[in-house]
Formats: C-alpha cells, sequence, structure tokens
C-alpha cells in the first residue's frame, strides 16, 4: 500500500508540475472537475455516478503510470548525472567520436593531455590529414593509432576492448589505449570510446632501473672476469700446496656462479629495454641440435645422467631463428633438466612439426624432481625458482627461465612446462618455420608489458 501511495504522489512532486508528465497529471484532474460539475447539472445521477467511478478508476491507474514514470526519469537523471560526474572527474584521457570520427566528448583529462579545450575539439571531424596540423597530430595519432611512431597492439584483430600500446622519444611519452565500440539499441556501431592512460612516468621510471642494472652488471663484468683469470692460474700453478687446492676450487665456482649472475641480470636487462639484439637466420634445426648436445655431456656424465637426442623420422623443415640465442634457450633447459634429475636419469630432446602451424616443437623431457602445481605460474616469471629445487640445489640466480620465455616470444614463438613431482618435466617451446611469423623489431618489455 505504502508503494502504491508513493508512486501515486511521485506524480505531485515539486518540479514535476513543470515537466510534461506533471501536465498531464493537472489535465486529468482539470477533466475530472469538468466532468462532475457537468453531470450535476446534464446527466441522471445513476449514469454520473458510474462514469466519475469508471473516470476515477482511470484516473488513478494513469496517476500510478505518471508516479512510475517519473520515478524512472528521476532516476535515470540521477544515473546520467552521476555517470557524467565520473567521466568528468576521471583521471584518464577520455575521448568519444561517432562513426564520422567527430568528437562528441572530450574529458578535462584529455585537455590536460592533448592541450586541447573541449570548446576547440567538440565537433571537430578527425582525419589521418589532420596530423599535419601541429595542434591536433597528437590526438590524430592517438585515434588512427597507426599513425604514431610506435604501436603495439596487446589485443587480438576484432577482439574488445582494443588495448594499444603507443610511444614517442622527443619528448619522451607513453600512452595506452583501450578502444570500446559504442552501439545503438539495434546493435550497430555508432562511435567509438576511447581510454587513454598516460604511462610515460611508469615507464620513465622502470627504464631509469634498467639502466641503473646495465649499468652495475657492466661495471661487475670486468673484475669479476679479471678474478676469474687470477684464480685460474694460481689453480694452474704446480707450486700451489695441496691444502690450499680446495679454497682455490671453492673460490672458482664462487666466481662462477657470481659471472652467471651478473650475465643474466646484463641479459635481462637488454631484453626489458629492447636491445637484445637478434640476427634471424633460416636453420637447419636437427643439425644445430646434433652440434648443441655434446657440449652437455661433459655435465651429464657429472651429474650421472644419460642424455639422448631422438632424431625426428619425418622431414623436419628449417626454422627463422638467432642460432647464439636459442643456444642460450637450450643451454638452459638442459642444465636445469641435468641439475634437478635423480642419478642415473634421462634427458631426451624431441623435435616435432606442429601440425597445420608453421611452427616446429623442440622438447627437453627429463626424469627430474619436476615442478608442483603451485609453482607452475609462476616458472617463468624474474628469480623464481620452486621450493623443492632449492633444497636440493641452493644456487641458482632465477633469470634463466624469465630469459627463455622472452627470447622465444621475440621469434613468434611460445614456451611451457608440463610437469609432475617426483616424476619429471618436459619443457616445451615453438620457433616459426615461416619468416611472417617472427616479429619484426625487438620492442622494450615495459612497453608490451
Amino acid at each position: 500500500m505504502n508503494s502504491l501511495f508513493s508512486q501515486f504522489m511521485a506524480a505531485f512532486r515539486p518540479g514535476t508540475i513543470s515537466r510534461p508528465e506533471g501536465r498531464l497529471v493537472m489535465l486529468v484532474l482539470v477533466l475530472f472537475l469538468a466532468l462532475v460539475i457537468a453531470g450535476i447539472f446534464y446527466l441522471p445521477m445513476a449514469f454520473m455516478m458510474t462514469s466519475v467511478v469508471l473516470f476515477v478508476l482511470t484516473g488513478f491507474t494513469l496517476f500510478l503510470l505518471l508516479g512510475q514514470f517519473a520515478d524512472v526519469k528521476q532516476d535515470t537523471q540521477v544515473e546520467r548525472s552521476e555517470l557524467k560526474e565520473i567521466l568528468v572527474n576521471l583521471e584518464d584521457a577520455l575521448v568519444v567520436y561517432d562513426k564520422d570520427f567527430k568528437i562528441i566528448f572530450f574529458n578535462p583529462a584529455a585537455e590536460k593531455l592533448f592541450h586541447l579545450k573541449k570548446d576547440q575539439i567538440i565537433g571537430k571531424i578527425m582525419t589521418p590529414q589532420t596530423v599535419g596540423t601541429e595542434s591536433l597530430k597528437l590526438l590524430t595519432q592517438v585515434v588512427f593509432t597507426s599513425l604514431a611512431p610506435v604501436m603495439v597492439s596487446r589485443s587480438e584483430a576484432g577482439a574488445y576492448p582494443q588495448v594499444t600500446d603507443l610511444s614517442w622519444e622527443n619528448p619522451f611519452l607513453s600512452l595506452r589505449t583501450s578502444t570500446m565500440p559504442l552501439r545503438d539499441e539495434g546493435g550497430n556501431v555508432v562511435g567509438f570510446m576511447k581510454i587513454v592512460r598516460d604511462r610515460t612516468r611508469e615507464i620513465s621510471l622502470l627504464k631509469a632501473k634498467n639502466e641503473f642494472i646495465s649499468v652495475a652488471s657492466h661495471q661487475l663484468r670486468t673484475p669479476v672476469t679479471n678474478i676469474k683469470w687470477s684464480l685460474e692460474s694460481m689453480a694452474a700453478d704446480p707450486g700451489i700446496p695441496e691444502s690450499a687446492k680446495g679454497f682455490l676450487q671453492s673460490a672458482l665456482e664462487g666466481e662462477k656462479l657470481l659471472l652467471a649472475v651478473v650475465e643474466d641480470l646484463l641479459s635481462t636487462s637488454k631484453i626489458e629495454e629492447g636491445r637484445f639484439g637478434y640476427e634471424m637466420k633460416e636453420t637447419d634445426l636437427v643439425e644445430f641440435i646434433s652440434q648443441i648436445l655434446p657440449l652437455a655431456l661433459s655435465e651429464a656424465e657429472q651429474a650421472g645422467v644419460k642424455l639422448y637426442f631422438d632424431r625426428p623420422t619425418e622431414a623436419i623443415p628449417k626454422v627463422f631463428m638467432d642460432p647464439g640465442k636459442i643456444t642460450m634457450v637450450l643451454e638452459n633447459l638442459l642444465d636445469n633438466a641435468l641439475r634437478y634429475n635423480v642419478k642415473d636419469g634421462e634427458v631426451t630432446v624431441r623435435l616435432t612439426k606442429v601440425p597445420n602451424q608453421p611452427f616446429v616443437e623442440v622438447q627437453v623431457k627429463d626424469t627430474g624432481v619436476g615442478i608442483p602445481q603451485s609453482a607452475a605460474e609462476k616458472l617463468f616469471t624474474k628469480f623464481f625458482r620452486a621450493e623443492n629445487v632449492t633444497k636440493s640445489q641452493t644456487t641458482g640466480t632465477g633469470l634463466g627461465l624469465y630469459i627463455a620465455r622472452n627470447i622465444i616470444q621475440a621469434h613468434g614463438g611460445k614456451i611451457w612446462a608440463e610437469s609432475e613431482e617426483s616424476r619429471g618435466t618436459t619443457m616445451r617451446f615453438t620457433l616459426a618455420t615461416e619468416q611472417s611469423v617472427v616479429p619484426t623489431h625487438e620492442m622494450p618489455l615495459d612497453l608490451i608489458a
């Protein structure tokens, strides 16, 4: 009952009379009064009372509908007001344009980013040619992202939102755009909404961090190498006392680990800055692996593990790769497979052609300790080492698989692991057999993260 009363009274709220629904209510009231007055003077009493009752019921129903309409309209106006407030105060720039690329909304954050006033740009039709107008150049490159100096798509073609990273060098600017279509009730696209986030400060901090790591690694490499040569010279001296040989051997092992850490940090820094330097060549992968595996035989013998190459019986097409970088990947995978294996265990390398795809898959399978399910998702992240391997092998940088993943991605391939704890692990990665699949240029990781 209270709900009906509130809906009825909604038609008489302050301000409602001045709106169309309020004027309709007043018209109905006037007609009702006119009917009553006319009925008193001209109609039989029974007929007049019947008409009044019907009219009252009709009027009451109308009042209820008008009350509901007033509620809905007020709620809609409140929601629109709240939405407008959110969009206006959004920290990210928001640009809305119709299907003809006419700007229809430009929030204050967009005014600040593009150095344009709303009054200057609302109603302006953007075209690729407006890139020639200095004041509109940046906005044009954001609307038509292919015009930006560096553009990296983060979404699949046709999928929304379309996320794209854009960057400029002078002055340095890094933006991430998210584009969504606007549709009418029929599902037809009538425009687009583009949210633009300024990532310049964030990326600048990442660049500064990478530069620091790069410089520090370079500075450490020379003294560590000198220490290595000195220790090796001392160890080769026939006059060295037997009691000192053990200390020298420990020092050499420590130096080897330290140098590996420095090299991994340097490689990581170069990868993240997008200057690792790839030289892709068409390569016979079967022949390549045949040359790499013998280099790991001495390590396999020391670990008490058998190393096999299961040569493919089918023809394997040549792949496009950087031999030096793929050597790093294979050395890392083989090193892990040997170090985290069991006594008298096995490591097997296989090659297979991926059906109906321009890729060859490389498999490195071991019979080692395996990877816990809880660690699988973090396996290729920086500095991560699974708890079960740190117990058996205390040394390791936790960067090897991170570097391997980025090398394979730079080749247009994928790398993943299949493992069962205490049963072994199979590491798999793919390399492209068609050059068109390989990325044409190297990108800084901070632009595609």
